[in-house]
């Protein structure tokens, strides 16, 4: 998995943070959530286009402009931000190698169920998108110490 993930991750829930009082949320420059943890702004714009194209985050244009949470953090998922940053696919995926080499001239009907390894890969990747799933930007905010939260919100009051 990139470090794009841990990145928007955090992204999520700074964001969280800073519009967790307000009514409607002040749109954050991606420039200064990229400063909170020294992250170069560039790359960091493109894990948020992706977040925003998976409708996690929303742009504002204009000169006051930036990003914010597109809907609640406790309807943000971390397999909502995995899935938007890696893309919907599987981490394993079969090859089916068992067919080829020694085994090439055998009949498909004795690889019509998956090996062992698809099989418990599978069982694994299923539990792994689970988890995630249960788990919400909200949750992760929440679990982190509030002294954190208060930091963040102090560097940004911060001109």
């Amino acid at each position: 998995m990139n470090e794009g993930v841990e990145w928007a991750a955090h992204v999520c829930v700074v964001l969280h943070w800073l519009h967790e009082e307000q009514r409607v949320p002040a749109p954050v420059p991606v420039a200064r959530l990229a400063e909170v943890y020294d992250l170069p702004a560039p790359y960091l714009v493109k894990q948020v286009q992706a977040l925003t194209r998976a409708g996690i985050t929303e742009s504002v244009p204009g000169k006051n402009g930036g990003v914010r949470l597109a809907r609640p953090a406790d309807r943000i998922t971390l397999m909502d931000v995995v899935a938007a940053i890696e893309g919907p696919d599987d981490a394993f995926a079969c090859t089916e190698i068992r067919q080829r080499g020694m085994n090439e001239g055998r009949p498909a009907r004795e690889f019509a169920k998956p090996c062992g390894i698809a099989h418990a890969m599978r069982g694994a990747e299923l539990a792994w998108r689970r988890e995630l799933a249960a788990t919400s930007v909200l949750d992760l905010a929440t679990a982190t110490p509030r002294r954190v939260a208060t930091d963040v919100r102090r560097h940004f009051a911060r001109a």
